[in-house]
């Protein structure tokens, strides 16, 4: 069969059409695809032309086994549609795209088995890197030790996982969580639930601790009965409020562990016609959009996201151009985001 004919069939045009078109070997097609030196000006453009013309798409997997490497980064995210992630995913993108590489996204949609399959999905795809976020149900971390025993860079961001040693990139949880509830009680707030993300994630522990230790600094008791173990999506902020409300928990003001979860806070709290933040202040943690649009405007605390991508991207590029040198472990500062919903004491 011609070239001719492989295209008008619709099939994928190999190294080997182009050699057969021009009688010429797979391996000089090759080299002048790679303008190769010792390729004559006219066989690379003869090569060049006919590639060109019938849509010649290189093999990337069998490129990456000469080349020993595909260029390409794996990069795993809970969920893809929120705010804090996709900005994360754009920080690394503009340091992976400056340094030459591809990137390769992944969702996990928050299940264990979902990311067990991509991670050993992009495993095979011989990714240079892996950047991830865990799921709100990991726990053993087996798929993401198979890139460390291969020695393949591997960077966790913000849901950092304990019982594996790697790279990370995080905001200071602890110090974000205690600064926010620290406002909190200058606002005059004192009976003050938290609804925590999942406890076995690192984040979810420190945000928890940052509560705590704020209200111990300044004499509150803590009341175990308003820590309400929650998750990190809108629907479960709307859950928990309905269960904190149903079990007549006396308080003043809740810290979510996450915009999502603070808007279907303040969301419920509306429909039950308790006023934000004039009968119960209400902040959370990201910064994201809809922080600035609902009303009243949330009180957050500011994470830099994109900062975060760009850090993880970094220290990957580190890690292929300085194997050997140790783990790095980024943690960056943290803002306040002060707005309506939490300014309790201007009632």
């Amino acid at each position: 069969m011609s070239i001719e004919d492989s295209y008008r069939s619709n099939k994928e045009i190999t190294l080997i059409d182009i050699a057969r078109e021009l009688n010429v070997s797979k391996s000089t097609v090759s080299r002048a695809l790679q303008n190769h030196h010792s390729i004559g000006a006219a066989t690379k453009k003869a090569v060049l032309e006919l590639a060109e013309k019938y849509n010649y798409q290189p093999n990337a997997i069998a490129s990456s086994l000469f080349k020993k490497s595909t260029k390409t980064i794996g990069v795993i995210v809970p969920i893809l549609s929120h705010y804090f992630f996709s900005t994360v995913i754009a920080g690394i993108e503009e340091v992976a795209y400056k340094a030459g590489y591809k990137v390769i996204i992944c969702q996990s949609h928050e299940l264990y088995e979902r990311e067990m399959i991509v991670s050993k999905t992009l495993l095979s795809a011989k990714v240079d890197g892996l950047i991830v976020s865990v799921s709100k149900e990991t726990v053993n971390m087996d798929h993401f030790q198979s890139f460390l025993n291969k020695n393949i860079p591997l960077v966790f961001f913000d849901r950092l996982p304990s019982g594996i040693q790697s790279n990370s990139v995080s905001v200071d949880d602890y110090e974000g969580a205690f600064k926010i509830v620290e406002h909190l009680i200058e606002q005059g707030c004192k009976k003050i639930a938290h609804f925590t993300g999942p406890l076995n994630i690192t984040l979810a522990q420190n945000r928890l601790q940052g509560y705590k230790d704020a209200l111990w600094k300044h004499n509150i008791p803590i009341n175990n009965e308003l820590i309400y173990e929650c998750g990190f999506e809108r629907a479960q902020g709307i859950a928990t409020t309905e269960k904190l409300l149903a079990d007549k928990a006396s308080i003043d003001a809740i810290f979510a562990v996450c915009d999502p979860v603070a808007i279907g806070v303040m969301l419920t709290l509306k429909q039950k016609g308790i006023n934000v933040p004039h009968n119960i202040a209400v902040v959370g943690f990201n910064d994201d959009p809809t922080a600035t649009v609902i009303d009243p405007p949330l009180t957050t605390v500011a994470q830099p996201a994109f900062e975060i991508g760009v850090a993880a991207g970094n220290i990957f590029l580190k890690q292929v151009t300085e194997p050997g040198g140790g783990y790095i472990k980024e943690i960056l500062k943290t803002n306040l985001a002060i707005r309506q919903s939490s300014l309790w004491g201007n009632r």
